[in-house]
This record gives structure tokens, sequence and C-alpha cells, in this order.
């Protein structure tokens, strides 16, 4: 009675162990939902349809977005963390889950553990712009005048752990000048006011910038890269202006809660692979001067990596600037 009672047992654990196999294999079996943590427009927006698109066209069902604003992320980012482990909710995410750790001093999840890294997706270097009138015509000039006015010029910013914040964080302490910090609420309204003349600088990623300094709207000084960027080979990069260790990207990744299988991972990863090595979707990127992910890149391993590495890279950089989120 005993032994039929023990082999009861394990029918029943391993009919519920297989249950969860069977759901592996059949992944995924209804549509995705793609979290992302900023407004509707915006370029993660753009870049996380685009991703969605691609993967849900892969994989065969759909990957529908939804935006979760607020928190600078991290609202999305609590409830990602905070989701069943099956799949079924993902998030993409830039660069401000790396800095989110040393800008909020309380966070609802541990960014290295609460999720289950997917792969890469893209990468933008940024661009240091001013408005158009502005009496500099090249980096060094910019760099002297904004000494010489010794904090009295304005630069923007999308607010804590935007990309525009970062870059200009980096690029004052680079330069050991403090320039006088105008938040804003999003990056349309910076370039708005920077056109009409209203403030003087900032410093946005090529998705954003491209259009304006290619229409002479805004004036363009340094690319925040290693090389130029193709849709602008008049603007040098800031160590071309003498001005070196000023590098930074905008890197889009893509995550599911910690948990989720590996088997699951391993689809999501492999979709992800075909979507960004895709010419089209390669091709729509460029268009907004944003680099595709390789197929390397759109890995478990090499997004870990880059997030962990952007972690310790950031912390000290933001402790220093004494810019803290409650």
């Amino acid at each position: 009675m005993r032994i039929v009672s023990i082999f009861a047992a394990l029918c029943i654990v391993g009919g519920a162990a297989a249950v969860p196999a069977r759901a592996q294999d059949d992944y995924p079996a209804r549509p995705v939902t793609v979290i992302v943590p900023y407004a509707a427009g915006g370029p993660t927006d753009s870049i996380a349809r685009l991703t969605a698109e691609g993967m849900g066209r892969e994989l065969g069902k759909q990957f529908v977005v939804e935006n979760v604003t607020g928190a600078g992320g991290t609202l999305a980012s609590t409830r990602v963390a905070r989701s069943d482990p099956d799949g079924y909710t993902l998030m993409v995410h830039h660069i401000g889950i790396s800095t989110a750790p040393a800008l909020y001093r309380k966070l609802a999840f541990d960014t290295k553990t609460a999720f289950a890294p997917i792969g890469l997706i893209s990468d933008a270097p940024s661009t240091v712009i001013a408005r158009p009138d502005f009496p500099a015509n090249t980096f060094p000039e910019l760099i002297a005048k904004i000494k010489a006015e010794k904090g009295s010029l304005t630069y923007a910013h999308a607010g804590l752990g935007a990309s525009s914040h970062l870059c200009g964080t980096l690029f004052q302490q680079a330069i050991g000048v403090q320039m006088t910090t105008v938040p804003y609420k999003g990056n349309g309204p910076i370039l708005t006011d920077l056109m009409g003349k209203q403030i003087d600088i900032t410093c946005d990623q090529t998705t954003n910038t491209t259009g304006p300094i290619k229409e002479g709207k805004v004036k363009g000084y340094a690319v925040t890269a290693n090389k130029r960027v193709a849709q602008l080979p008049d603007v040098p990069t800031s160590e071309e202006g003498g001005l070196k260790g000023f590098e930074m990207s905008t890197w889009h990744g893509i995550y599911a809660p910690a948990g989720t299988p590996d088997a699951v991972i391993a689809k999501l990863s492999a979709a992800l692979q075909k979507t960004v090595t895709d010419p089209a979707f390669v091709d729509r990127l460029a268009k907004i001067s944003t680099t595709a992910a390789s197929k390397e890149d759109a890995t478990p391993e090499a997004l870990k990596k880059r997030l962990f590495s952007e972690i310790d890279r950031w912390s000290p950089i933001i402790k220093a600037a004494g810019q803290f989120a409650d």
C-alpha cells in the first residue's frame, strides 16, 4: 500500500514537472507583452516596436508593446521583476537600467539578479549640440566658452537617468565645469527650446539629434564615440576635438524576469539574433543613426556582461556628481 502511495506521489510530481516542460516546448502559445519604460514615440519605444515586430514574426506570435512610464524607468523595471517568469512579460530598456542602482537610493529590485538577459538590440552614440547661434564653431571653442562663462550657461536634460542627463554628467566632469542644469520632461521639448534659443547646450543620442544637426537647426560639436557617425561625417569625435575619455552610447537590451526557463530564454535569444541581422531591421535603425547589435551581441551572455560593466562604470561617476533620486 505504501509502495502504491509513493508511486502515486511520484506520478503527481512527475506530471507537475512535465506541464512546464510542455509549456516551454510550445512557447509562445499566446501573445507576449513587451514593457517599455518610456513614452510612445521616443527612441526606446521605436526600437522596442521594431524588435517586437521582428521577434513576433520569428516566433509566430504577436509581441505587444506596452508603455509603462515613470520614475526614470524604475516603475516598469519593478513590474517586470515581479512578473511571472514564464516568458510572456519582457522588457526593452536602455542604458538607464545600469545607472538606476546608483541614481536611486531605494530600488524594489536588485538590477544584477532581478532579470534574465536575452540580448543586446542596438547601440547609438551621443552628440554634444548647442543652439544655432551659439558663439563657438568647434568643439575646443565650445569647451573654452563653457569654462569662460563659469557655470552661467544652461545645460538641458530629460530627467535623471536619461541619456541627456548621463552624457551631460560625464561631459561636465570631463571638462571640470558645472553648467546650470535645466531638467525637462522629455527630449522633444529640449530640442524645441534649443532650436528656439531658450537654452544653450545639451548632449543626446544621435537617434534624436541627427535630423536637427543635418538641417542646421542646432550646432553639432562632437560625437561620443571612437569613430565618426556615417550620417554625420562632418561632426568629429570627442577625442578628435581634444577631449579623451568622453565616450558613451545609449545601448538597448531585452530582458525577462529572473527565473524564466533557459529553454524559453534560448528561443527568445534565437529570435532576437535573427531580428537584429535582418537587413530591413538594420536599415531602419541606420536611418535613425543607430547600429543594430551583432548576432554575437544578441545573446544573454553579451547583455549580462554589458549590463554589469556599465553598472560598475557609472556608479562612481554618478556618486561623484552627487545626483540622486529618492
